[in-house]
């Protein structure tokens, strides 16, 4: 008798672990419906199962059911108060909610978000999301509803404790939005010296073209791409350089390198390289190549409306 109970609770657990398990395969995969359906079913019969839920919270937050979250992550929140994880999940999906509703209503959702981000960051010295959250927060938000730089700076200070590229790229990221643009600059520079990555490189590129300074963009890319030997780079740079019409041949040259080096890690579609190309030649007065590559890029995804847009203005020349 004992011997078949323990075979039941074993079977049991293991029955379990692989639901979970399949949802995340499942999440990973970006099927984020039938996550949902593996670990409702689950819980349906677990209710209490903690990670079951996070599972079933995340789901949601994936799919942009950011009530439903909510309502998943709150009972987490309720469950361990003193978690920070969950406090900072259950920020985050206010948040996106927030995002997604009127400003009026927004308003209403806002203090509950930053009490569970400045919970989280103080159940945990170490939560560098929670941290992050606040930064973006304290800057995002005006200050009549208790936006603040010098706060945003003070959980930059911290961020740089736990993290130096975080805490550099954090500064860069409040310096930009309070028009500081020197400063800025130095930060996001920075970030790269000590960490060096694609992240790093992409903050400093996306500065460097808000502040209208394509060309300066184009040589952190070209540094970044030497160094880190990425792919994708090559396409930015062609972006750019379509984008500002400049350095064309550059651009042609670095999007064709794309183009022949394409893989699925890449991120950007191949069409969206056709499209980059097609505005070249068409800043090059080149009608017909224009043609050529905007016909394939619209061959391979339909439904954009710029590349119709794009076909429309080269047709004029």
């Amino acid at each position: 008798m004992y011997k078949f109970l323990w075979i039941v609770l074993i079977s049991s657990i293991c029955f379990s672990q692989a639901s979970k398990e399949k949802a995340e395969s499942f999440i990973a995969q970006k099927k984020y419906t039938k996550a949902q359906n593996e670990i409702q079913t689950f819980l349906d019969l677990n209710p209490e199962d903690k990670e079951a839920i996070e599972l079933l919270g995340d789901a949601y937050g994936h799919q942009k059911k950011w009530d439903a979250a909510i309502e998943q992550y709150e009972k987490l929140k309720d469950k361990e108060p003193k978690n920070a994880n969950y406090q900072y999940k259950y920020g985050g999906a206010l948040g996106m909610k927030a995002l997604s509703v009127s400003k009026i209503k927004a308003l209403g959702i806002i203090g509950d978000v930053k009490k569970a981000f400045l919970k989280a960051a103080e159940l945990d010295p170490n939560h560098i999301d929670a941290r992050w959250a606040l930064v973006e927060l304290y800057v995002s938000l005006p200050g009549i509803v208790g936006g603040s730089n010098s706060k945003a700076l003070k959980y930059a200070n911290e961020l740089q404790n736990l993290s130096k590229v975080d805490g550099y790229l954090a500064k860069g990221y409040v310096y930009e939005y309070d028009d500081e643009p020197e400063l800025a600059e130095k930060y996001y520079k920075l970030a790269i010296k000590v960490g060096g990555s694609v992240t790093c490189y992409e903050k400093l590129t996306t500065f460097y073209e808000k502040q209208n300074q394509p060309e300066k963009a184009i040589s952190n890319l070209e540094e970044g791409q030497k160094k880190l030997q990425r792919n994708a780079m090559h396409y930015q740079i062609g972006k750019v350089c379509a984008d500002y019409n400049i350095q064309l041949s550059k651009g042609e040259k670095c999007l064709k390198a794309y183009l022949s080096n394409h893989s699925a890690k890449d991120g950007v579609p191949k069409e969206w390289a056709y499209y980059r190309l097609a505005q070249i030649y068409k800043h090059k007065g080149n009608k017909t190549e224009a043609l050529k590559w905007i016909d394939k890029a619209i061959l391979g995804l339909p439904k954009i409306k710029a590349f119709k847009d794009e076909k429309t203005a080269i047709s004029k020349l």
